[in-house]
């Protein structure tokens, strides 16, 4: 392999072979299933619209099927890669096909929900195949981290893309929908089927595009105080949102109290509210004194 492949991209060939030579089996405990088809990868950087100056981050890189096609698109890419086996074997797979593009790499060894800081310039883009088990908290924990990614692309199970990308009123809208979109706007990309995975999947996958809000939220509320009425208002979802926010906001009355100067009926459910009609409601939540009431 010290010559430059002909075709860079990994194939299903190859990915076996890889795995092979690595000892390597997708485990499930990880989430892991490596996509082995090119056209895939080559689909998922188009609808992703990498340009030739982004800076483009990914999570669990696997063996590389997806960051060789980003490599081809990108300006640079930044994995961050978990596995022991799989983080060491990757830089020799992106010198050994893509050679040319090898300095233009940067390999994170750590678990994604405890990164920080990445090496270089700041990341324009995200766009990985995540690990069905982590997918939500690890989309969240990126976006919130680093403010610079302006656009994401994430292949995801095809229940956890219809949750992200739920519109208010929907059945499956909930809480990663509303947290997604205090970020960016969301939508479904497309869907992939179980075949171009190996293992192949029990279940379908989906794509889903978020792009960042030009302006963040217009709120005097913080992004902690959001959330804690997101999740209180979806941890009793049957529940109206007088009842389901009671111990958020100290009582029953309390809770009716800033729902109403919210502009939101107390008998609504969560399922029903907007980003912005959440922000609102943390807004007008009352101190509670100190015998604990509001």
């Amino acid at each position: 392999m010290s010559t430059p492949h002909p075709d860079a991209l990994l194939g299903a060939a190859d990915i076996r072979e890889l795995a092979a030579a690595l000892g390597v089996r997708p485990t499930k405990q990880r989430g892991q299933n490596f996509v082995i088809d090119a056209n895939t990868v080559r689909r998922i950087v188009r609808t992703a619209d990498v340009q030739p100056d982004d800076v483009v981050v990914e999570v669990g890189p696997g063996l590389g099927s997806l960051t060789l096609a980003l490599l081809e698109a990108a300006d640079r890419v930044t994995a961050v890669e978990i596995d022991d086996v799989l983080a060491a074997a990757l830089p020799a797979t992106i010198a050994a096909r893509m050679p040319a593009k090898a300095d233009r790499f940067a390999l994170v060894h750590s678990d994604a929900m405890h990164v920080t800081e990445l090496p270089g310039p700041a990341p324009t883009a995200l766009v990985a195949n995540l690990p069905y088990n982590v997918a939500v908290p690890v989309l969240l924990h990126m976006l919130d981290t680093f403010p610079t990614i302006e656009r994401t692309l994430v292949m995801v199970q095809s229940e956890v893309a219809d949750r992200l990308a739920a519109p208010p009123g929907s059945k499956v809208y909930g809480v990663p929908s509303v947290k997604a979109n205090w970020y960016a706007e969301v939508k479904r990309a497309g869907a992939i089927g179980r075949n171009v995975f190996w293992p192949a999947p029990n279940v379908d996958s989906g794509l889903v595009s978020l792009v960042r809000r030009a302006k963040p939220l217009d709120t005097t509320a913080s992004k902690r105080e959001v959330f804690a009425v997101v999740d209180a208002a979806f941890a009793q979802r049957r529940k109206t949102l007088r009842a389901a926010l009671a111990g958020w906001a100290g009582s029953a009355a309390a809770a009716e109290a800033a729902l109403v100067a919210a502009g939101v009926s107390p008998q609504a459910r969560g399922e029903s509210l907007t980003v912005e009609e959440f922000a609102r409601i943390a807004e007008n939540k009352q101190p509670l004194d100190s015998e604990g009431s509001a």
